[in-house]
């Protein structure tokens, strides 16, 4: 039973009136519904749909949200399915799904999300993006910043650049740069009490407007960072009127934006424009709010905007120099290797062309050959890990190229169907049956490319990465 501090029952109560409170307190009370997103193509949702049914897990689909599936049943099989494990899906709330809906970048926008981790809404991005295009996924935290890095290479994706700035700084770097922006600014978390309930333990209005001043720092970066005519989506997940709609009061004071109308795919209702007597501009009403126990999901706040002028570059800031470069398939520094990769898995060499690299020492990551940049040096992490020149000079593939490339190989696969070899596989130990092979090897189990392997005299030994061997796997 989670148990509403007087904190938090007062704002709410003063804020939102008693029946408000009532419907606040009782919905907290009950279990929170489980989401997953499933890719946007419905052949691959029918498809995933049957297979977690293997797992008697049954799903519903949401009326208006195509790619969110509720977990009707057994849910604590969800996150350890062999499909969640190599991305094939995301566990995610509903209303968490709403922001990256609105912003709705395409594969041509330069896109960036600059509160990113865990990871949620910059995977839905690039997701929405066809994993193709330019998006920045910005963290601050080195802690938190590991769950992005873990994510982005649970899902494959090859669109996205890490950066780990504070984001009220980041428009020193881009100025005028972005198409699309989002914002989903760390909040106090009102919304998310029934999840979490440890907010109630440190909730005040005091911590609210503290956070409030962050937010507007993240939005006039971000409002400085799009292009004239670019857009923003801000977000929280919180009820607060101090970090919400009093944040976008000041703004439209002082930065030439202006609020669109929101086509809202879930209820929702305007935002305030009044509040504690004073009035607000009338066009913050745009921005929506989604009442928790109105959806069975998370409390939000979302409004998007739409930048109508120039504001003045900030002075630039200096970028350290790590002598990161990117480079194309035709460079003299990567083209032997992807023949010699060619050669041996038999993807066509015309593929490699998709995308471009960066190599430093033995340790090759890989990007959409489209994606835009103005210095690599600004990212600690540009796309995804492609492969490992050994000694020889030679270069192996990572179980991480695979989700982008799998489905090309055609050579020195091995396929697996022995549940406990599986098991094996990915806790990283040997398939010991399997001696009389050699060199570096494809797993393969039922239709599913898993990941890399190499062989040895006792066997075929594990080199799915140690980050994913990270939970339990059922099969059934």
């Amino acid at each position: 039973m989670i148990e509403l501090s007087q904190h938090i029952s007062d704002y709410i109560l003063n804020t939102f009136g008693e029946e408000y409170l009532k419907n606040f307190t009782e919905f907290i009370e009950t279990d929170h519904l489980t989401y997953l997103r499933l890719p946007p193509e419905n052949s691959v949702q029918d498809k995933l749909v049957k297979s977690l049914a293997r797992y008697q897990i049954e799903l519903e689909r949401h009326d208006s949200v195509p790619f969110a599936y509720r977990v009707v049943n057994d849910i604590s099989k969800i996150g350890k399915t062999i499909e969640y494990t190599i991305g094939k899906y995301y566990i995610q709330s509903l209303s968490s799904m709403i922001p990256p809906m609105i912003l709705n970048p395409s594969e041509s926008d330069v896109t960036m999300d600059l509160c990113a981790a865990p990871g949620s809404k910059s995977t839905q991005l690039a997701e929405m993006m066809k994993n193709t295009g330019t998006l920045y996924s910005n963290e601050p935290s080195p802690k938190r910043i590991k769950s992005l890095v873990y994510n982005l290479d649970r899902q494959g994706l090859v669109n996205m650049g890490v950066i780990q700035k504070y984001g009220e700084l980041l428009s020193k770097n881009f100025s005028g740069y972005f198409d699309k922006i989002l914002v989903d600014a760390p909040c106090s978390g009102l919304g998310i009490v029934q999840k979490r309930g440890e907010v109630s333990n440190w909730w005040t209005e005091k911590a609210a407007l503290r956070l409030s001043d962050t937010q507007l720092r993240l939005l006039i970066s971000a409002v400085k960072m799009v292009k004239s005519g670019g857009e923003i989506v801000y977000s929280t997940c919180t009820l607060t009127a101090e970090e919400n709609e009093l944040v976008l009061n000041t703004i439209l004071k002082k930065y030439p934006v202006e609020l669109v109308e929101i086509e809202f795919p879930v209820k929702s209702h305007p935002a305030l424009t009044q509040y504690r007597g004073v009035k607000l501009n009338p066009e913050i009403k745009k921005a929506r709010r989604i009442i928790p126990w109105e959806v069975n999901s998370e409390g939000f706040f979302i409004a998007k905007l739409k930048k109508t002028g120039e504001t003045e570059a900030p002075e630039k800031a200096e970028v350290r120099s790590r002598d990161v470069n990117i480079i194309n398939s035709k460079h003299r520094d990567i083209k032997d290797h992807l023949k010699y990769m060619s050669d041996y898995y038999g993807i066509p060499l015309s593929e490699f062309d998709n995308y471009n690299y960066m190599v430093k020492s033995r340790d090759i990551n890989f990007i959409n050959a489209d994606w835009k940049y103005i210095d690599p040096n600004l990212f600690v992490r540009i796309g995804t890990k492609f492969g490992t020149v050994d000694k020889r000079d030679a270069c192996h593939i990572n179980t991480l190229a695979l989700r982008s490339l799998g489905k090309h190989i055609t050579q020195n696969k091995v396929e697996i169907d022995d549940p406990e070899e599986l098991t094996a596989y990915m806790n990283g130990g040997t398939i010991k049956r399997i001696t009389e092979l050699r060199g570096q090897k494809v797993i393969k189990f039922g239709e599913y490319v898993i990941g890399t392997a190499t062989t040895s005299g006792e066997g075929l030994k594990s080199q799915y990465p140690r980050a994913m061997r990270t939970h339990e796997i059922v099969l059934s």
